[in-house]
């Protein structure tokens, strides 16, 4: 099925044609994570210096901790400001129940979730929860768009008539 908008048509996936596609294959492996024992103003330093909005905190034997993002320095900083807190360990910090999904998990689950909670990237754990990479609602929208089809450009009128430009005397009946 297509849907046609202005001069393109578009493909209108119903959900069983939507590609299938595991986190597995769309997650990202190389990651920028931190511990939570590092203080709080490093990470915050690698946050900035990486360009980067958050970092999963991982323990020592690989666990996953949870997620240290620029909430978590909003957090830090008016803690600083209001009860003079010197910096703290990143642990303290952390949000440590962020949605998280398995490498199994289809696109359409990681979409929803996307939609459902307000997060930026979702790590990916195995059964014993350990990080295994990381998906981002900008690598969703990527294996979506190489999973379908291009746009066709269409040759079809865009639906002026020129009835619309005469007055109601000039026009022919």
């Amino acid at each position: 099925m297509t849907k046609t908008i202005g001069t393109a048509t578009l493909p209108t996936p119903s959900p069983g044609t939507m590609p299938h596609v595991t986190a597995r294959e769309m997650m990202v492996r190389n990651l920028i994570t931190l511990s939570p024992k590092m203080d709080a103003l490093e990470a915050l330093d690698v946050l900035l210096r990486q360009r980067i909005s958050g970092a999963p905190v991982v323990d020592e034997d690989g666990h996953f901790a949870g997620v240290f993002s620029e909430k978590s320095c909003m957090k830090f900083v008016v803690g600083m400001a209001y009860e003079n807190l010197p910096s703290i360990p990143v642990g303290d910090l952390t949000d440590k129940n962020p949605p998280t999904i398995s490498e199994e998990t289809d696109l359409l689950t990681i979409a929803q979730t996307f939609l459902d909670a307000a997060c930026r990237r979702l790590p990916v754990l195995d059964s014993d929860g350990k990080l295994r990479g990381q998906i981002s609602r900008r690598d969703v929208m990527r294996a979506v768009r190489s999973h379908m089809e291009t746009p066709v450009k269409s040759h079809a009128p865009t639906g002026l008539y020129l009835s619309a430009i005469f007055s109601s005397d000039d026009r022919r009946v």
